[in-house]
């Protein structure tokens, strides 16, 4: 009997044991998502500012309220030879761009190439390579939401180690009128991207560890002829 006891009580000091030990990691991996969290939050610039040196080319991504815009007025400012609109929608033409362009739509005619192709950060990284690896270009431009650079720099890097790359972070509207905090559809765009941007960390160094070189370009021709295609 009193053995049975025994065995009882030891049963249950080590499941209280385990649970402990299961609490304190779980606490560690909470500690490290947020410590995580606050270090993207400090990554995301508050105040759009010109770069301090040009570069051989520009990149856009697509997706948020004022990105073409500012891109082509880097490009018209001598930022950038070329300027590439990545991803693209493919109802989209260069006269509906035109007409939202205004003052610089003329550029659309001589330095402007659009990417149809690209449907995700990790698409847009793919089509910049090719790009950026058919003109020869060392150098790029990237622009894209401020909240949206950190994880379109892990993308492009992984895509174009050999390319210099020079962030140009856009700050929308809402995030100037009132902070984040203040607005829950901003916090949780914040944590959805940071999510986003663990993934494709967590991904990317997988990549490296199975696929230690990064394959070649295929040549540019090869997307605009599906684009023509398509089009």
């Amino acid at each position: 009997m009193i053995s049975g006891h025994a065995n009882k009580a030891g049963h249950i000091a080590s499941l209280l044991l385990g649970a402990r030990v299961l609490l304190r990691a779980c606490g560690v991996v909470l500690v490290v998502i947020l410590g995580g969290f606050i270090w993207f939050l400090a990554q995301l610039q508050s105040d759009e500012a010109p770069p301090k040196n040009p570069a051989d080319g520009i990149v856009v991504l697509t997706g948020g309220s004022s990105r073409v815009s500012d891109a082509v007025d880097l490009l018209a400012n001598g930022y950038g030879k070329r300027l590439l609109i990545s991803g693209v929608h493919w109802s989209t033409g260069t006269g509906e761009l035109s007409r939202s362009l205004r003052d610089n739509a003329s550029w659309l005619a001589c330095c402007v190439d659009l990417d149809y192709f690209a449907f995700d950060t990790r698409g847009n990284a793919t089509e910049t390579r090719r790009w950026a690896h058919e003109r020869g270009f060392r150098s790029l431009i990237v622009v894209t939401s401020n909240y949206h650079m950190p994880r379109a720099i892990v993308e492009l890097s992984h895509s174009m180690p050999d390319v210099v790359l020079i962030p140009f972070p856009v700050i929308g509207e809402k995030w100037r009128d009132e902070p984040w905090w203040a607005s829950g559809a901003a916090a949780r765009l914040l944590v959805t991207e940071y999510a986003k941007f663990l993934a494709a960390g967590v991904r990317v160094h997988f990549d490296d560890w199975v696929l230690p070189e990064t394959p070649s370009a295929p040549p540019i021709e090869v997307s605009r002829k599906r684009a023509s295609a398509g089009n």
